[in-house]
């Protein structure tokens, strides 16, 4: 299918993003969005959450008179059916639950039936499209938390793929700075080697052996360092969730959707588009042309429109 057909039809790429807190997600998604603006809320009725309101009613102290309020801004903030758009890509639409990584039952409560909710959905715009699980590898957080093993041992998420992010891998590289340094290299060696060290040791690593022996393991997995910095890439975040979908329709509205990684969307484009066009003798007309360059074009909905 055309994927402006798919836009027009579904609408938004949904995913939920579950993580620990300060585990970098807002900074990724700003990433993937590519802006540094924060995101707008809306509730599940679709009406616009006013953050100052919030934020202004979760910093009351919290007098016996005031308890109540506080709870419910809090709850409001992070009710896992809102959802975050930014206003960059307006194609994404993320819901944010909270970590749940001393096992709490309430949350992980929350969790399971948000994707159960969503997987009854019968309109596909209404569905849960993928899952982003963020797993920060700073040194206070590497190790797999109550909440983690619950989530991979008893969340069965169906057809929705779930990929893990290692997010602030950078904090690896110290790492093996620190055993370089330990066997006599320089500062300099040290501080060249420690990156390739970092990716080369870490499939050895225990984080994946343990998601490769839960019951319910993720699709796939991405290492995020240094996503703070201005020149982050997340190009193989979405090269592993768009590989991740096996529903085709849906793989081509993530694609289309994403403004990041413009090689992704020339990939896809050449490898779906120009074959149906090749075969065609329209293809050596004007008006051949033209409908092979707009099907091409689809591809790229956020180029078209600075161009128009």
């Amino acid at each position: 299918m055309d994927p402006s057909r798919i836009r027009e039809k579904i609408g938004r790429f949904r995913i939920l993003v579950i993580g620990r807190a300060n585990a970098g997600k807002t900074t990724i998604l700003q990433r993937v969005c590519n802006t540094r603006d924060n995101p707008e809320i809306y509730d599940g009725a679709g009406k616009k959450i006013d953050l100052t309101v919030l934020m202004a009613s979760r910093e009351v102290r919290c007098a016996p008179s005031r308890c109540h309020e506080l709870t419910c801004s809090q709850r409001g903030l992070h009710d896992i059916d809102n959802e975050m758009v930014f206003k960059s890509n307006p194609g994404f639409v993320f819901h944010d639950s909270r970590g749940f990584e001393a096992g709490g039952a309430s949350e992980f409560e929350k969790v399971k039936e948000f994707i159960a909710s969503r997987s009854k959905e019968q309109k596909i715009t209404n569905q849960l499209h993928a899952i982003w699980y963020c797993i920060p590898m700073d040194e206070a957080s590497r190790s797999f938390t109550a909440g983690e093993n619950k989530f991979f041992s008893q969340c069965d998420t169906g057809s929705i793929p779930v990929i893990v992010l290692f997010t602030k891998f950078d904090a690896l590289y110290d790492v093996e700075y620190a055993k370089l340094k330990k066997k006599g290299r320089s500062r300099k060696d040290a501080k060249e080697l420690a990156p390739k060290r970092a990716e080369e040791s870490f499939p050895n690593g225990p984080q994946l052996k343990f998601l490769k022996d839960v019951r319910w393991p993720p699709k796939c997995y991405v290492c995020l360092p240094n996503m703070e910095k201005d020149d982050a890439d997340c190009k193989t975040l979405i090269e592993r969730t768009a590989g991740a979908l096996d529903n085709e329709v849906l793989q081509q509205l993530f694609v289309s959707t994403q403004q990041t990684n413009l090689e992704i969307c020339m990939k896809y484009a050449v490898e779906r588009t120009l074959s149906n066009h090749f075969d065609s003798a329209e293809t050596t007309t004007s008006e051949g042309y033209r409908r092979m360059m707009g099907s091409l074009g689809t591809w790229f909905p956020h180029i078209r429109v600075r161009l128009s």
